[in-house]
Parts: structure tokens; sequence; C-alpha cells
């Protein structure tokens, strides 16, 4: 998309004039829904942080192996995908319901540029619903997301690339808790974050210098530790280029590297199961 286009965005409320870190991660993706702000942002992140596209198309790929390992082998029907971003190819509900067809997906997220995209391009035969909610309000994310999943049954919770927003460690390890304590028995909870190195630091640095929104990288142990008291799947929480690279996605989505032999990236992941 050129910034000639029509602009989905009018009569939003959303600003295109600055940076925002959903566009400029689907910059980093090789997506068109961005603005020339937002590739000049990704690319002084790139010029410090060379990685963080392929740390995007990683976690890109991570998604699909997710959710067709949760759908296929885990046997799982529903689905809540929180945070889920602008819409690209190889969504939840593409995965989960070329599997299943009957799958459930439940979309959530506070940002109004993604409730934009989100009304056009979150379409399916299945059931798939978005909600415009905030992580750190669980009793009505849920309540409202229990209107489509049957909280009696097995859910399947994805945070991918979310809880670096929630800049307090001791907050997001409660609102993680929370959500969990609402799961029945033989759900999962997959993960994934962006772990702290020296090259991310810089990183967020500029992305600041341009007023973009910080995200927030933490040491992998701390991440791992939002997780207690749930069962690892193995191969566990690691880089999310090794979670079970052999696992072929359901669905392909467009612009992601080539099949390569996996080498770890800076993005974290891991699925883990309520007992």
């Amino acid at each position: 998309m050129t910034d000639a286009m029509p602009d989905p965005d009018a009569n939003t409320g959303i600003d295109t004039t600055v940076p925002h870190s959903a566009r400029v991660w689907n910059y980093w993706l090789g997506g068109k829904d961005n603005y020339a702000v937002d590739r000049e942002t990704g690319d002084a992140v790139i010029a410090v942080f060379p990685q963080i596209r392929t740390n995007a198309r990683e976690s890109r790929k991570y998604l699909g192996r997710v959710v067709t390992f949760l759908t296929r082998e885990a046997g799982i029907r529903q689905f809540l995908d929180i945070g889920t971003g602008l819409p690209t190819a190889g969504n939840t509900h593409e995965v989960a319901q070329a599997v299943a067809p009957e799958a459930k997906v439940v979309y959530a997220d506070n940002d109004p540029l993604v409730l934009a995209h989100a009304r056009a391009l979150l379409t399916g035969a299945g059931t798939t619903t978005y909600l415009h909610s905030d992580i750190r309000e669980v009793d009505d994310l849920m309540a409202r997301a229990a209107e489509t999943l049957d909280f009696s049954q097995p859910i399947a919770v994805l945070m991918l690339g979310v809880l670096g927003h929630v800049h307090d460690a001791d907050e997001a390890r409660a609102l993680v808790a929370d959500i969990v304590s609402r799961l029945s028995s033989g759900s999962y909870v997959a993960m994934s974050d962006a772990v702290l190195t020296e090259e991310r630091r810089k990183a967020e640095e500029a992305i600041a210098d341009t007023g973009g929104v910080h995200y927030h990288a933490r040491d992998p142990k701390d991440l791992e530790s939002f997780f207690a008291g749930l069962e690892w799947v193995e191969p566990g929480f690691t880089s999310v280029s090794l979670w079970r690279p052999d696992i072929a996605s359901a669905v392909q989505p467009d612009n992601v590297l080539p099949h390569t032999a996996p080498t770890p990236v800076g993005q974290w992941g891991g699925v883990a199961r309520k007992p």
C-alpha cells in the first residue's frame, strides 16, 4: 500500500503521521499495511538490530506451527488470541479451521487500528469473533469471550508478542495467572516475546527516538516464570525458531523466510498445558 492509496484508517481517529508498533511489525513481515513513517522507523531499528526482520518472520511461522499442533495433536477446538495485531496471511483462525473447520476463534486487541482492519479481514467459514478489549481488563475480556467459547471445555489462549506491552513484571505475571485461573484443566497457553539483549536494547532506543511505542523485552527466565504451575510441552520455552520446527503449518503464510536449518532468534516462546 502506498501512502497515496485510500486510507483504511480514515475517520477512525488513528494517527498515520507517527510510527505505530503494529504497522512497523507488519513492515518487518513484508506486509503492505504500513506507512512511510512506519517504514522509516522499521529501517532505523534494522540499522542497529538487523535480526529484527528475521525475528518477526520466525514468530509468524511459530504461530502457524503452534496452532497446527494445538488443533491437530492436542485436539483443541477453541482459541482465544489476545493481542492479535494486524491481520495478515496465516492468521490463527485460518490455520485452526484448515485442520478443524468447526474450531472457534476469538481475537482480542485494544488497538483501534487492529479493530479497523479486523472487521474486514478476520472472516472465514468457521466461527471467528473479534473483541475490542484490553488484556488488563480480564473480567471484561473473559466475559465477552465466553459469549463464543465454552470455558468448561479446554481452550488455547495465545499471547504472542503482547506481554512486553505490560511493562511492570508483577502486573504481567498477575494478568497471566488471572487468565489461567479461568481455564479448565486440559487447556493450553501459548506465548512468545522478545528477549533482552544488547542489540534489542539498541532497537528499543531507536524506536523511542522516533516516537514509537516502547516494547519491553525481558530475560528468558523472567518470561518463563510467568507460567508457573503449567506443564511445558516439549521442547519447553525456547527460541521460536527452535520450537518444533518440523511441524508443517496447516496454512503457510506469505512473506516468510524459506525453510532453512533453524537457528536461534531473539523471540522466545513455548506452549504450556494446565493440569
